[in-house]
């Protein structure tokens, strides 16, 4: 398959920003915001961002920003100290600043959606998603791209090592496996993430499967849940 034809995911058509994937270190890493490991943060986020153009999904102009502001906070702070000259500023601020006022707006988003809306319940397509989100309303949490990254990864793992991701021509195309993903959900209320990647695929196949379900996600055809307890990702048609 010619690089024309390989299917490209538009990222910001789909999940999260930059901020996103900032949050998501910090929160993996389990560091606080006011005294970030610049070095350990700037490398990772550099990974994944590698990461998604091996997978061909498209980074967006404002990741590329925030990698150099990172990269340029890290920088600064391998600078000596001179004692004789006044205190700088923690070049990290830079960064603290704007994360504080992301993170105090997604909180006042997330607060506003929990609010009941008018007639939101009246018609429920999918029985199942609604009683697991309900059964279990503090024990799942929706899905972003960059956790479904992290798990992709542990599936990747058990196959050969990562190169570049390429699509072969005779491996089944994406659009053909969300029909193939759309039919296993005509026999079943919900899936596991896991469950959707066959323990014999190949490389390329694993690669479309994942690409399918976040076409699906952008599509809005399904919605993607996590336990908190046990981690595992489970997948609803909507």
């Amino acid at each position: 398959m010619t690089p024309d034809e390989r299917y490209q995911v538009q990222l910001e058509n789909i999940f999260e920003g930059p901020m996103d994937l900032l949050v998501h270190l910090i929160k993996k890493h389990e560091v606080d915001i006011y005294d970030i490991p610049i070095a350990l943060i700037t490398e990772q986020y550099l990974k994944y961002l590698e990461w998604m153009k091996a997978m061909n999904i498209d980074v967006a102009g404002e990741f590329l920003v925030l990698a150099s502001t990172l990269t340029q906070i890290k920088s600064r702070m391998l600078l000596p100290a001179h004692e004789d000259e006044d205190e700088d500023e923690d070049p990290r601020l830079e960064i603290i600043r704007p994360l504080e006022e992301y993170l105090r707006i997604k909180s006042a988003a997330e607060k506003l959606a929990k609010r009941d809306l008018l007639g939101e319940d009246t018609f429920v397509r999918n029985p199942g998603l609604e009683d697991y989100l309900l059964n279990r309303e503090k024990a799942v949490i929706d899905v972003g791209l960059f956790e479904l990254i992290d798990a992709f990864q542990k599936i990747l793992e058990n196959l050969t090592p990562i190169g570049r991701m390429e699509i072969n021509a005779d491996t089944i195309t994406v659009r053909d496996r969300i029909v193939q993903i759309v039919d296993i959900f005509e026999t079943k209320e919900s899936v596991t993430f896991n469950e959707l990647f066959s323990k014999n695929a190949d490389k390329s196949e694993v690669v479309v499967t994942f690409l399918a379900i976040l076409e699906m996600v952008r599509l809005s055809l399904i919605r993607i849940a996590q336990h908190t307890q046990t981690g595992i990702i489970r997948l609803f048609y909507l």
